[in-house]
């Protein structure tokens, strides 16, 4: 995952990008804060570098209108010349709510709703649609950007819901602090059935885990659970790392040598993920030794 947060701008960001490209990592992940902003990034470090997809982990749909959405994620892929994975959420009601003063209400109606109107943009259809939580109406004209096409959109589902909603209208989804037994357990047997169901292709499944290949394994766990303790106290990352029985995201952090770091992440692939979406953590010389296995592992993988 790009470090959204580097000091050196977008000159930073364009430099891990070139970095992750060099490893021989198949797609550098963005997610978006509330400082950089991950679409205008990925345009800006797709100019500048090639032969990487880039994906968005996560922009979150409130803030956003899906015909502004539409807009901005077309103009990226138009500037990346195809490379874009739009990756999108409800983000937490802390933030849409507490922080923004959005109203965070009917969570899943809007995200079918948004998925709905953002779906016929992207594939260059017109809309005029009203729903409970957003209306839409393009009028005659679609969405068009020149040198733009399609491209995938994947949803941050967690809850049995999202999960559901994702495998019956996006390609896939992209997960966080879940643990290997939940994404074996219940989140692929779910998406898998629901997209089935829709009769969509078989859904993307992207885990996300923080990552660090390190010769002090401890060390490690207890710099994750300082590093990432939100994530434990936000609640639907709680209720995922209780339903793992993980006292806190330390205990489903990815740690230990090269051998066991790539165990565990096949453990994924062999659960059914397709893919796996790496937050690189610890002290520079780890962080580097991480880097390295990562782009090992997609070369072979």
């Amino acid at each position: 995952m790009v470090n959204a947060g580097d000091k050196a701008g977008l000159d930073g960001v364009v430099s891990q990008v070139r970095a992750l490209a060099g490893a021989g990592i198949r797609t550098a992940w963005f997610p978006q804060l509330l400082a950089l902003d991950a679409l205008s990034a990925i345009a800006v470090a797709g100019r500048e570098v090639p032969d990487i997809a880039l994906g968005t982990a996560v922009v979150p749909t409130w803030p956003r209108h899906p015909m502004v959405l539409a807009g901005q994620a077309l103009t990226a892929q138009a500037a990346t010349g195809g490379r874009l994975v739009l990756g999108v959420g409800l983000s937490h009601q802390l933030v849409i709510e507490g922080m923004m003063g959005i109203p965070f209400t009917k969570p899943v109606r809007h995200m079918r709703e948004y998925l709905t109107v953002l779906q016929a943009l992207v594939n260059g259809g017109t809309v005029d649609f009203t729903g409970e939580t957003l209306r839409a109406a393009t009028m005659v004209a679609p969405v068009q950007i020149p040198g733009a096409s399609p491209f995938p959109i994947l949803v941050a589902a967690l809850g049995p819901a999202m999960l559901r909603l994702a495998g019956e209208l996006s390609e896939g989804t992209l997960t966080w602090m879940a643990g290997r037994s939940v994404v074996e357990g219940r989140m692929v047997p779910s998406i898998t059935e629901a997209a089935a169901v829709a009769g969509r292709p078989a859904p993307q499944v992207i885990v996300g885990l923080p990552v660090s290949v390190t010769d002090d394994v401890d060390q490690a766990r207890e710099r994750a659970a300082r590093q990432f303790a939100m994530y434990g106290q936000l609640s639907s990352y709680r209720k995922l790392l209780d339903e793992e029985k993980a006292e806190g995201p330390a205990d489903v952090a990815i740690v230990g040598d090269e051998e066991s770091v790539a165990a565990q992440i096949q453990g994924f692939f062999d659960a059914g993920a397709i893919g796996f979406l790496a937050g690189p953590f610890g002290a520079a010389p780890e962080r580097e030794a991480t880097m390295r296995l990562l782009g090992q592992l997609a070369q072979t993988g």
